[in-house]
């Protein structure tokens, strides 16, 4: 099977689901309807509230949403599992249950005043499954900042060694991603102050991040040298600057950070998305990685277990990520124009998605089994990848990598920020402080508390530190998907309770099932793995925090379930 089969079809694939599965949710399932104002319209309060053209959400959106996980969870399930069971998770995942979980969630809370999912599930069931999921929610953010903040701090002092010799620093990459920060701010003003308008606005700068990203090399900002300090220090160095970058632009205007850096890293996206169809199309790059890294027999055969539940939390982006929800019902939804761009920009943004994550899926395929950059982080393997494809262009491989380095930190820095902002929020529904005080104490717990877990080293069986990213991210992935599993409910019961005659329902409800019972399956593992199996890979944490998630889960699941079959329906809409 050839690599253009594989990615031309899934793109063929993503493109009709979008005219027939994403019409039939706008249409019959969610009524999609430009006659009622969006709350973005009717609060428009030039902080929080601000209508956005649908070009610039939907890379806002993108970008926000996609951020480092369909880069990292399929370039992991692949090496794990073989490309063919990461790839058909990816397919089925996006069109049939993130697209409807992401959609759904955007359109509920755009229903409700622009609150979010959480405030839906108040609503439709009770205050005390709110709060349980606000909690909830929380720590499932607390886990996504510390993966995503100490893979992105671990590029900043790893080198990449090409086939030519020539080496990719990550100072390089550091320096590049600090003036890549600036450019979104320069872009805001002068959107905001000049009335420039978006298409030129992009014109301008988008060539700046490429001169960024060609200055890196020129400037780079080198903690281990200037410091004298091991790459593990210097990575804990980057982490508190990230970190601290993560409270500033959370609490700043939308209009000054989140949208114009959300416009240029949809564009990153966009390119990166761009150079793998160059490279699938005129590369003549064979498939060499494995379909299946173990044969695929009976159930004792060593594949059916443990890829069952792992692919499903080891890919989250990508097929269904619960983080979705908080961004769609947290910062999207206060910026919808019309309801018309709920579709492209909550069910095409997902499948979209989809589509990263197979481009970096082809990353792994194109490289052999026993190549060692198999063994490196994915972050280097999706950038070796992207570097191989920009090569045919002729393109400087040392570039190419680092303009995949560089996208990947970009798509980090949007989650980053979007995290520590929904964690302000939530900080501030619960505890009702909403003045400056609020913002500052619940902006600085979110980020704050990453930094526990991030300096708490956890060494393997052989005496090696093992990073906190890896330690984490099964949590990170099962917790991501117990939470699409409770968004899902939240939009079911929604749906239940508005449209009591129709079975429209369905569509989330089946979904939420499949994710709760393979999340909480994928706890309960990682609990035994710990305790059990007594693996000192696992940070002592883990398991605790597993428990916690399980008890809330089953907790908000049975809190809903009774308000499905015993509350009274709400009006019909």
């Amino acid at each position: 099977m050839s690599l253009l089969l594989v990615v031309g079809g899934s793109g063929i694939i993503f493109l009709l689901a979008y005219l027939t599965y994403g019409r039939f949710l706008s249409r019959t399932v969610f009524r999609l309807d430009d006659r009622r104002i969006t709350p973005a319209v009717e609060q428009n309060d030039g902080l929080d509230y601000v209508p956005a053209k649908k070009g610039m959400l939907l890379g806002q959106h993108f970008s926000a949403i996609a951020a480092a996980g369909p880069i990292n969870g399929p370039i992991l399930a692949g090496v794990l599992f073989g490309w063919a069971p990461a790839l058909i998770w990816i397919l089925v995942g996006s069109v049939l249950i993130g697209g409807v979980h992401d959609m759904g969630s955007l359109i509920a809370s755009i229903r409700h005043e622009a609150r979010s999912i959480t405030d839906v599930i108040r609503a439709h069931v009770s205050r005390r499954a709110w709060a349980l999921f606000m909690v909830f929610i929380w720590i499932t953010l607390v886990y996504i900042i510390v993966a995503f903040t100490d893979i992105t701090a671990a590029s900043f002092v790893g080198t990449v060694t090409l086939e030519s010799g020539e080496k990719v620093g990550g100072g390089a990459i550091a320096s590049s991603s600090v003036l890549y920060l600036i450019l979104p701010v320069l872009m805001g003003l002068l959107l905001k102050f000049t009335g420039l308008r978006e298409r030129w606005a992009l014109l301008i700068f988008l060539p700046l991040v490429g001169v960024a990203i060609w200055a890196g090399k020129y400037m780079p900002i080198d903690f281990p040298v200037w410091l004298a300090a091991y790459p593990a220090a210097a990575q804990k160095i980057w982490c508190v600057l990230i970190l601290i970058y993560c409270i500033v632009a959370s609490v700043v205007p939308v209009w000054l950070v989140l949208q114009p850096r959300g416009a240029i890293g949809g564009c990153f996206l966009y390119a990166a998305l761009i150079a793998a169809a160059i490279g699938v199309v005129f590369g003549g790059c064979p498939i060499q990685y494995p379909a299946f890294t173990q044969a695929a027999g009976g159930l004792n055969s060593g594949f059916w277990f443990p890829m069952f539940p792992l692919l499903f939390i080891t890919i989250a982006c990508g097929a269904c990520s619960g983080f979705h929800s908080l961004v769609s019902s947290g910062t999207t939804c206060k910026q919808i124009m019309k309801e018309s761009d709920v579709k492209p920009i909550g069910y095409g943004a997902m499948l979209l998605e989809g589509m990263v994550a197979v481009v970096s899926l082809a990353c792994v395929m194109i490289v052999a089994k026993n190549d060692p950059l198999i063994s490196r982080a994915p972050n280097f393997i999706y950038a070796s990848g992207i570097g191989r494809f920009l090569e045919l262009l002729g393109i400087p491989a040392s570039f190419g990598i680092s303009f995949g380095l560089m996208a990947f930190t970009t798509f980090v820095y949007d989650t980053l920020d979007v995290c520590t902002r929904l964690g302000r929020y939530i900080f501030e529904e619960l505890t009702g402080l909403r003045n400056w005080f609020g913002r500052l104490t619940g902006t600085v717990l979110t980020a704050g508390v990453p930094l526990f877990f991030i300096f708490r080293t956890v060494l393997d069986s052989k005496g090696n530190p093992v990073p906190a990213w890896k330690t984490f991210w099964n949590l990170f992935g099962a917790s991501n998907q117990l939470l699409a599993a409770l968004a899902l409910i939240g939009v079911t019961v929604w749906l239940m309770n508005t449209r009591r005659g129709s079975k429209v329902w369905l569509v989330s409800f089946l979904p939420a099932v499949f994710m709760f019972v393979v999340s909480n399956w994928s706890l309960i593992q990682a609990v035994v793995d710990k305790w059990g199996c007594g693996n000192s890979a696992i940070h002592p944490a883990v398991p605790f925090i597993a428990i916690i998630l399980i008890v809330l889960s089953v907790w908000v699941a049975v809190e809903t379930l009774l308000a499905m079959f015993f509350k009274p329906s709400a009006a019909q809409e």
